[in-house]
This record gives structure tokens, C-alpha cells and sequence, in this order.
């Protein structure tokens, strides 16, 4: 049928890969597709990846960058359909990248490779940023606005205190504490 072909596409071995496949491509996928709001800066790290586990958990790809689908052997069946995902992927994050961090990468075997490398060199700005987080929230005001427009405002500082403190690499405890004061108020 018509629709089975769009739900569905082939591996080597003449097998169907459906919709639901980790190994899934659909026909509107390309690798220079670009999937966040702003590429990848050496400011930016935070809501970045943010927005790429999104996308990529929303295309069933976030295991390729988290490594919890395992690349296969070559003699596996999945071998080139793995081989063909972490290529979309990869295609995927280098469009996502400034070019002057994009170059670091060209030569990675695999996006798990592009992930961490990523993480162990732009992640480290967690705790800086915590704390001009905490410096903003601690300026922010009411002022004129209304108690709704204030509440999302604080909200949103919270939720990025919240995001960089659980990022791995955080050495401080400052969005943490924050939070935790907040909570108990």
C-alpha cells in the first residue's frame, strides 16, 4: 500500500524499517537540516543542548549521542542502517555548530564521539553562568509588571539554575541552594 511505503523504508536485506525503528529515516530528513533555534556558539552550550536532546529524542535518535543504541558489528544486518543514522546525525550536529567549533569535529568516528567532546569543552561554563544567573535573579524586580509576568520571569532564571545545575560538569552548588531556597519559602 501507498501508506506502507511512507510509514516504512528498506535495510540492505530487503528488511522493513518502520516508523517506530531506531533506525528510522524519514524521507524529509537530511543532514544539513538546521534543528535549533541558533547554532552552537561558545556561549550558548546550555540551551543548546537542551534543544538538540529534544529534537534528537523527538527523531528517536538520542541514543545515538548517549550511546544507548550500541553501534553494530559489521556483519550485523544493522550495521548500515546504524551507520546511516549516526551519519544523519552527525549531519545534523555539525550544521548545528558554529564553523570555528564545527572544525574540531570533522574528523569524528561517530556523533557519540562529537557528543562528549562537545560536553567535556563547552559544558564547563555551568558554573559561571550559574552565577550570573543567581546575580539576576537576585536584581530582578516587579516593578510595573504584573504578578503573572513577574512569576514566569523568576520561573525561567529558576528553570536555567535548575538546567545548569544538573549539567555533569558543574563544580558549584550555587543553582542547587537556589533552588532548594526557593522551594522552601
Amino acid at each position: 500500500m501507498v501508506g506502507d511505503d511512507a510509514e516504512s523504508s528498506k535495510n540492505n536485506n530487503g528488511n522493513k524499517i518502520g516508523a517506530d525503528s531506531l533506525f528510522y529515516i524519514h524521507a524529509s530528513d537530511y543532514p544539513k537540516q538546521m534543528l535549533v533555534t541558533d547554532a552552537l556558539t561558545d556561549i550558548n552550550y546550555v540551551n543548546w543542548v537542551q534543544e538538540m536532546r529534544n529534537f534528537l529524542f523527538a527523531k528517536n535518535k538520542i541514543g545515538f549521542v548517549d550511546e544507548t543504541i550500541v553501534k553494530s558489528t559489521e556483519s550485523s544486518t544493522n550495521f548500515m542502517p546504524w551507520m546511516r543514522c549516526d551519519a544523519m546525525v552527525k549531519g545534523w550536529l555539525m550544521t548545528a555548530i558554529e564553523k570555528d567549533i564545527r572544525s574540531s569535529f570533522k574528523y569524528a568516528n561517530t556523533v557519540a564521539e562529537i557528543w562528549v567532546d562537545l560536553e567535556e569543552m563547552l559544558g564547563r561554563e555551568s558554573a559561571p553562568c550559574a552565577y550570573e544567573l543567581k546575580q539576576m535573579l537576585t536584581n530582578t524586580s516587579q516593578d510595573d509588571a504584573s504578578v503573572s509576568s513577574y512569576y514566569i520571569r523568576m520561573k525561567a532564571l529558576w528553570d536555567k539554575i535548575q538546567t545548569i545545575s544538573l549539567t555533569p560538569h558543574c563544580t558549584c552548588d550555587i543553582g542547587k541552594r537556589l533552588i532548594e531556597s526557593k522551594e522552601n519559602e
